[in-house]
């Protein structure tokens, strides 16, 4: 018997028959109880029984992530980081640091750059790329991964320069290329960008899963497949490092709708695995993003009139693929920004009969008054991150317009028409701190802006907010039975906080709020 009793802390449940006590007891990685210290001393209470003093902290359910990329983390320990970079300046001071230190032709990685923080000037040109990285081609990342940049090495060796593709942004009046891909023109340069080895991926991605521990999370649904090999070399090593013992994260792994046959020859298919690792759904992209004017909207965007954006895939092509999931059983996960592409998405998914596990709309930023019931009647997890308020405001009221900003990120709306929704970060598009996200969902301002918030009336309660990131991540992948509420019967995962996150005065009191204990599976995580 391995039993333990967790004691002298605010356990917040999210249980509504019990939803405060003072103890829990675990046994064998489950809760078997709780209540009153007295009582569960009383009744559970042996020699040899494990105790675990609280000292008067407090406790949720286990933080859950419900859209990461966990080999986008990986790369933090590996390229070089542009996240937060407030100046053109300063990111070429960076990548010329970074490019110094490397040989001729090696190549130049990085990512998280957003032009929209920068008060001098906008994207970096070519010429500027050229000039701070003349000796290596470069290849970095917008932060949303939904734009790139590259100089003129790296075109050279891809030969992306020749290409007709319209995401390969050219100067209107030279014609020719400016450094600056979107959407799908980085796979004109990606096959030419040397693979990282096996052991180093390994490596960075079982940081990542240590810093994911460190930030409260116990359960992450990740996406990684096209950004580690395919799906064998993601299932493999993933399962090397939580099925080996390495870790103690739970993932549950987002497969990419092109290894879909690769995945069900081998027999595996939504729920296949254990408590650690699990098969999820099927991931695939319906648009891109406002950032780059990609995102597919129903009217043009506010600042360039005559754009839509763009829909990845043609609405024959999104049924056929839905068609092709359904067949083998599954669940779709699909990247939904713009209200256009979401109109799209609901309409071909109502083609079909649902399966056992419930599907997911990615991101579901921008959502019309008409297509909020539907998704309300077709039992739809509405998969949102809300830390991209923080990162998209006040800038994206240029884009949209001002019309369309009670529309944007409507997550209490969401949740007043009965939408499931469960809170992720996109990391690393935006921090993996879970509280930050809770942050952003009840106060719907960036940490340091002192104002009422972006649409005011969208604001989520502490307690709504909590929920995101708990039971409603559990939902996500049809485990409400097991997660998200520290029941009897459940994993026994559970945050450890230095305030009461449920009890907070002031919401920036998040801001400066420690983790202070992670616990997976009645086990407590070095952190």
């Amino acid at each position: 018997m391995n039993r333990t009793i967790f004691t002298n802390g605010i356990i917040h449940t999210l249980d509504h028959r019990f939803p405060i006590c003072e103890a829990i007891v675990v046994e064998n990685g489950r809760i078997v109880d709780v209540g009153t210290y007295k009582d569960m001393d009383l009744q559970w209470g042996r020699s040899g029984i494990t105790y675990v003093d609280l000292e008067g902290k407090t406790a949720s359910p286990g933080l859950i992530d419900s859209h990461l990329h966990m080999s986008g983390l990986a790369l933090f320990y590996l390229d070089l980081d542009l996240t937060g970079v407030t100046s053109k300046a300063a990111m070429l001071d960076m990548i010329r640091e970074k490019a110094n230190s490397l040989s001729e032709g090696e190549w130049l990685l990085g990512m998280g750059w957003d032009e929209n923080l920068f008060g001098d000037g906008g994207i970096p040109t070519l010429e500027e790329l050229d000039a701070v990285a003349p000796h290596c081609p470069l290849y970095l990342k917008r932060t949303c991964h939904h734009a790139f940049l590259v100089n003129s090495q790296a075109m050279e060796i891809s030969g992306c320069d020749k290409s007709e593709s319209p995401n390969v942004v050219r100067d209107p009046e030279t014609g020719k290329p400016t450094g600056l891909l979107l959407e799908g023109a980085a796979n004109l340069v990606t096959p030419y960008i040397p693979e990282r080895t096996y052991d180093e991926m390994k490596g960075a991605l079982g940081q990542a899963m240590k810093f994911a521990v460190s930030k409260g999370l116990t359960s992450v649904h990740t996406n990684d497949p096209l950004y580690l090999g395919g799906f064998e070399q993601t299932y493999r090593m993933y399962d090397e490092l939580l099925n080996g013992g390495e870790h103690a994260l739970r993932c549950n792994l987002l497969i990419d709708y092109p290894f879909l046959q690769e995945m069900t020859a081998r027999n595996m298919k939504t729920g296949y695995g254990n408590d650690t690792l699990k098969i999820g759904a099927v991931k695939m992209f319906a648009d891109g993003a406002f950032g780059r004017r990609t995102a597919l909207l129903s009217a043009p965007y506010s600042d360039d009139p005559g754009h839509y954006g763009e829909a990845i895939q043609e609405e024959e092509e999104l049924l056929s693929m839905f068609k092709a999931v359904r067949e083998a059983g599954m669940p779709v996960a699909v990247h939904t920004i713009g209200d256009q592409a979401l109109d799209m998405v609901l309409g071909a998914l109502a083609e079909f009969p649902a399966v056992a596990y419930r599907d997911r709309i990615i991101h579901t930023s921008l959502i019309r008054d008409d297509l909020v019931g539907k998704m309300a009647a077709a039992n739809i997890i509405a998969d949102i991150q809300p830390r991209f308020l923080a990162g998209d405001f006040p800038w994206i009221q240029q884009r949209l317009g001002e019309a369309r900003i009670k529309d944007l990120y409507a997550w209490k709306t969401l949740l007043s028409a009965g939408i499931l929704c469960a809170g992720g970060s996109d990391a690393p598009v935006e921090p993996v701190d879970p509280l930050l996200g809770i942050h952003a969902a009840v106060t719907r301002r960036s940490p340091g802006e002192r104002h009422g918030g972006w649409n005011e009336g969208q604001k989520l309660s502490m307690f709504e907010a909590l929920r995101l990131f708990t039971i409603g991540g559990a939902y996500a992948t049809n485990e409400e039975d097991v997660k998200g509420t520290l029941s009897p019967g459940k994993m026994a995962d559970m945050t450890v906080y230095s305030k009461d996150i449920l009890k907070l005065e002031d919401p920036d009191e998040l801001l400066d709020t420690e983790i202070d204990m992670t616990v997976i599976g009645g086990n407590i995580q070095n952190i």
